[in-house]
């Protein structure tokens, strides 16, 4: 699609790279309407719609509110990005983050550039600003770049000129996508790292990624820890397991207590930070209910 548009290449510059391209501040995407000039226009919150192709699939409540509370102080320092879609109406093409604090901080109106794009160009648009964010967790950028390899019918070779990374760099993410659901959550949610991930990647068995997921949970484990752990699996070393720390009299008799009172199995895991976790085990939905059931008497 850049090629079709006559585009230059983007090194990692953002989103005005892909909207000023031609040297003279002109392009197809700023013929949009009455706004279509170098200055921001000042559009209702009420009028503007959210991105459907936005890639990020999680907003931090609490970054949010303190990017409102920057907002009420500051105001809006970089304007949002929107399409014109209808007469009066506009769609996020980058920026919703700031759209949403923009609302709870009480504003009207937000600046914004006004641009004209097709759908196509609204997503390359979206996914390549944000993969300029440093606040993507690996998965969001990974599940980025694969859509505008798939979606938005982009060369790699292309695409690590756009963002400004290489292309090894780039497969890396990409085969993030291709772990087991579990490890690709863990990720998500900064339970593990990227570094740890990558080792998982080449464990040749899901059996045996999730296995090892559970140890560098379990055990606080480092990349490096992993590393070995894998390559010890991979060249037929036995694995060692990883000591668990074993429970306190008083933790062992709570456990006891709570596996007699719900009359199932309870597991008792303690870390060595001194959070852990406690797993009761279930029969059916029917033994389920009846352990839900003693914890609302």
């Amino acid at each position: 699609m850049s090629d079709s548009l006559g585009k230059k290449k983007v090194l990692g510059r953002g989103l005005s790279a892909l909207l000023d391209q031609s040297g003279t501040g002109e392009t197809s995407l700023d013929v949009a309407a009455e706004h279509a000039t170098g200055s921001p226009a000042r559009i209702p919150v009420d009028r503007i719609e959210p991105n459907p192709f936005q890639p990020r699939t999680h907003f931090s409540e609490t970054d949010l509110h303190e990017l409102a509370l920057s907002i009420t102080e500051y105001g809006i320092i970089q304007p949002l990005t929107l399409r014109k879609i209808d007469q009066g109406r506009f769609q996020v093409i980058a920026g919703e983050r700031r759209l949403k604090a923009a609302i709870i901080s009480g504003l009207q109106e937000v600046p914004a550039y006004v641009r004209l794009a097709n759908d196509e160009q609204m997503l390359e648009i979206a996914l390549v600003e944000n993969i300029q964010r440093t606040d993507l967790n690996p998965l969001e950028v990974a599940i980025s770049f694969q859509r505008l390899l798939e979606e938005c019918k982009i060369k790699q070779e292309d695409l690590s000129q756009k963002v400004g990374k290489d292309r090894s760099t780039i497969s890396n993410y990409i085969r993030l996508l291709k772990l087991p659901t579990e490890i690709q959550v863990a990720v998500r949610d900064n339970l593990i790292s990227m570094g740890h991930a990558r080792a998982l990647i080449n464990v040749g068995d899901e059996r045996s990624q999730l296995m090892i997921l559970q140890q560098i949970l379990e055990g606080k484990l480092s990349v490096r820890q992993v590393e070995e752990s894998v390559r010890n699996l991979t060249t037929g070393v036995p694995n060692r397991p990883v000591p668990k720390t074993e429970l306190s009299p008083k933790l062992e008799q709570a456990r006891s207590s709570l596996s007699r009172t719900l009359q199932s199995k309870v597991e008792l895991k303690l870390r060595k930070t001194g959070s852990g976790t406690i797993t009761i085990r279930f029969r059916s939905e029917e033994d389920l209910d009846r352990i839900i059931a003693k914890f609302e008497s």
